[in-house]
């Protein structure tokens, strides 16, 4: 507590220069080189890449290894860190309508424990007491060799790619890696719900969450992914059809698990979301009994013939289009490793997913309850 956001401050912080590349340097090789580069954080983790031309893939694990080994946390850097994430906030979330709905406020309605509930991308009295010790001490805690993951993918001979690793990052010292916390806590047992305003926002919105088992536990998590879908994606889709096409009770509907949006990026605790924003003459409690009227029905009579294949059969060609590039592929592997040990995932998930049952996926649509939902509304204008 009191560091809220500095996962992601830190984030930019590694893109200021090391002891041996000045601030810019490391945008320069990487562009010069006809490349690209970023990174981002996410609940659980912080990734960096750079896509290059093969011919200078030794050049991106010198400069990786370059910042894991000596990042320059200056004064200086920090603050204009500080400055630049404050900005980006006021961008995404405090200057935009919907900012921030329902990923960064359905947490602290839907869980209890800080670790849980915070608002990980940074509040501004966090990020403004930030210091340089802390900066250096997050960097000796979490940016240790053990707990990376090293990701290649390409046209890249692998035995060649493991010499330069070795060479470029075996003479960075070994770290003690951070035992992981425990994120358990009870299952809400009654519905919650909460209120926002939002004065950018032009129409009303409505989210509800559920808790869901383990993402470590493939069999039991994947109907749930398989059920976002068949909810919410495309015309023909149950929400979308009754609530947009039909009713007209809603503008945009969207269903997914984690917060962010991945349902593969994700541990345990994450919810199953929908989001809708709907007309401002239609009033949230017919909006939420829509919701629960077409989840029961779905759980009472399960899935029609050949809805089952075909949603699969989409979230299979997304997934196999995501993973084609060698960015995609690399991240995924990278996620895969980083959260299940298995970075072989990468290539068994359309199986799994074809594994998915009706029956399980009409059995997971029972567990989405009206009383164990978690309902946040988001009104347009001030609070009263």
């Amino acid at each position: 507590e009191g560091r809220t956001g500095f996962a992601h401050l830190f984030e930019h912080l590694m893109f200021q220069g090391s002891a041996s590349l000045g601030k810019t340097e490391h945008f320069t090789y990487v562009q010069g080189n006809g490349g690209t580069l970023n990174g981002s954080t996410h609940v659980d983790y912080t990734n960096y890449y750079e896509v290059m031309p093969s011919n200078a893939t030794e050049l991106a694990l010198f400069l990786e290894a370059d910042r894991m080994r000596s990042v320059a946390v200056t004064q200086d850097n920090l603050d204009n860190q500080i400055a630049v994430v404050q900005n980006e906030i006021r961008v995404n979330v405090l200057n935009r309508p919907y900012g921030g709905f329902p990923w960064l406020m359905i947490p602290t309605v839907l869980f209890a424990d800080f670790a849980n509930s915070h608002n990980g991308y940074g509040d501004f009295v966090d990020l403004e007491s930030s210091t340089v010790d802390d900066a250096r001490g997050f960097f000796e805690r979490y940016y240790a060799p053990g707990n990376a993951v090293l990701s290649v993918a390409g046209d890249v001979d692998p035995q060649q790619v493991l010499a330069w690793a070795e060479q470029h990052f075996g003479d960075i010292p070994a770290r003690d890696v951070p035992a992981r916390p425990s994120f358990s806590e009870p299952w809400p047992t009654e519905q919650r719900r909460a209120v926002e305003y939002d004065e950018l926002a032009p129409a009303p919105a409505v989210a509800m969450a559920w808790r869901v088992p383990d993402p470590a536990d493939l069999d039991g998590y994947l109907p749930y992914v398989v059920l976002a879908e068949v909810l919410t994606d495309g015309d023909a889709s149950r929400l979308q059809e009754r609530m947009l096409l039909q009713d007209r009770t809603a503008t945009s509907i969207s269903g997914y698990l984690g917060l962010l949006g991945d349902p593969l990026d994700a541990r345990d605790p994450t919810p199953f979301l929908l989001e809708v924003q709907h007309p401002e003459q239609t009033p949230v409690e017919d909006v939420i009994s829509a919701v629960e009227q077409e989840i029961a029905r779905l759980a009472a009579d399960g899935l029609a013939a050949g809805e089952l294949v075909r949603t699969i059969a989409r979230m299979t060609a997304r997934y196999l289009r995501e993973v084609d590039s060698v960015l995609g592929r690399a991240t995924t592997m990278a996620v895969f490793e980083q959260q299940r040990d298995r970075a072989e995932l990468v290539n068994e998930l359309p199986g799994l997913l074809r594994s998915v049952t009706a029956a399980a996926v009409q059995a997971a649509a029972a567990t989405l309850t009206p009383q164990s939902a978690t309902v946040l509304e988001l009104r347009p204008g001030k609070a009263s």
